[in-house]
């Protein structure tokens, strides 16, 4: 038997989003561009499959365009931003004094040091391309966030994007973006005045959608990222962007058959966005319901593990006072000279799980990046387990893993 606890790496495919995209499959494999029955009945799919996103965030389905995943939502509102910013402000002359008045201002991007890659790296290239200048801001080590104190000092004139991620992948803490699009709107006006470019705001809300109720209005955001596989839909993205072409900017990276009202062309992959839809609707139905169950499983998870290791010895590394948590994910270490995370999961027989984000599985013993810059010292660190419980996790699953932990513990610590 087999306890599954990586569901901020991926989730399964709900039985519901299965019948949907099989149902696709096999009724509206027509081109959606296609003015015949067959094509028309894929374009109603993926309408209905566009509602149902928005209806979820509580925006508007004209706002929701389709990609192929997080990285491309995350990729494109860079390349949005950036090049918004390249089209519309005059030589750096007319804004600032260190360059000749024929060379052209670089746009300035502001972000946060526990970002997922999709958006570090888009950003580390640009600046090593000098395309843009970036500032990544450091996470408060008492709260584990992106301060908007911090945020807000880091905007220069040039600055065209603040992008902070709705909750980290690794520590599950949420992140105040809804103050931080306020003071951005705040700044804008003024900066309007002064006739410098608005910033735009974004968020990656890759691990949020599906575990709290997530409502665009509320964030006040320019753009929201959303993945799929990450509540139990199919592995293809959407992204929201306010005002579509009108209040907000989106440039396309790709170019051909004008799909996506041209801002992601390529013939639409019907049965993965009818996918995408059912799994928004079991979502919109059902948010707070899953929210509650996979609070009580976590907070048992954690009170197991501290007392069969005992509350001096367990570190619960994603708790931070007076910010809040994904209501799934527990990130602790087990205090012990042998007991770096990834020798913990190697004996472990019955659990799945991860030392933190799937994308940096490969980096064995070294302390994830994100929990140091959140301040959890080096050797805690080291010893990092990721838990994430899902729709289906329960108290007894929970106490199989944590035997399971024990006598991983044991089998290390007996090998000193």
């Amino acid at each position: 038997m087999r306890v599954y606890m990586d569901y901020n790496a991926t989730t399964p495919l709900e039985p519901e989003v299965i019948q949907a995209m099989t149902e696709a499959m096999q009724e509206a494999w027509g081109n959606p561009s296609s003015p015949y029955p067959e094509g028309q009945k894929a374009k109603g799919v993926i309408a209905a499959s566009r509602e149902a996103v928005a209806l979820m965030l509580g925006g508007r389905p004209q706002d929701i365009v389709f990609t192929s995943g997080g990285t491309e939502s995350n990729n494109l509102v860079i390349h949005s931003a950036v090049k918004h910013f390249q089209n519309t402000q005059a030589p750096e002359g007319s804004v600032g004094e260190q360059q000749s008045p024929r060379e052209v201002a670089r746009p300035h991007i502001v972000t946060c040091t526990v970002e997922h890659d999709s958006i570090r790296l888009p950003l580390e290239h640009l600046v090593e391309e000098q395309v843009a200048e970036v500032t990544f801001v450091p996470v408060s080590k008492v709260s584990g966030q992106a301060e908007a104190e911090d945020i807000m000092a880091a905007v220069r004139p040039t600055t065209c994007l603040v992008t902070i991620m709705l909750a980290n992948n690794e520590t599950g803490v949420v992140m105040p973006v809804s103050e931080i699009s306020q003071r951005v709107k705040t700044l804008n006006q003024k900066r309007a005045a002064s006739g410098l470019p608005r910033v735009l705001v974004h968020t990656d809300a890759a691990q949020m959608v599906g575990k709290r109720h997530v409502d665009v209005e509320d964030l006040g955001v320019d753009f929201l990222t959303i993945v799929g596989h990450k509540f139990y839909g199919p592995r293809i993205g959407a992204l929201y962007v306010r005002g579509l072409g009108k209040l907000t900017p989106l440039y396309p990276m790709l170019f051909g058959g004008g799909q996506e009202r041209n801002f992601r062309p390529g013939t639409e992959n019907t049965p993965m966005i009818a996918g995408l839809g059912k799994a928004a609707e079991l979502v919109t139905k059902n948010c707070e319901a899953y929210e509650a169950h996979m609070r009580d499983v976590r907070d048992y998870l954690e009170e197991r593990l501290e007392a069969e290791f005992g509350r001096k010895r367990v570190h619960l590394n994603s708790c931070f006072p007076g910010a809040e948590r994904l209501p799934n994910t527990c990130n602790f270490s087990i205090r012990g000279p042998r007991l770096q995370g990834y020798l913990v999961l190697a004996q472990c027989q019955t659990l799945l799980a991860s030392v933190g984000a799937s994308c940096h599985s490969d980096h064995g013993d070294r302390p994830s990046p994100v929990l140091l810059s959140c301040g959890v010292p080096f050797d805690v660190a080291r010893n990092a387990l990721r838990l994430s419980v899902g729709r289906s996790t329960t108290r007894a699953d929970v106490d199989l893993a944590v035997q399971d932990l024990k006598q991983a513990v044991a089998q290390l610590e007996g090998q000193a």
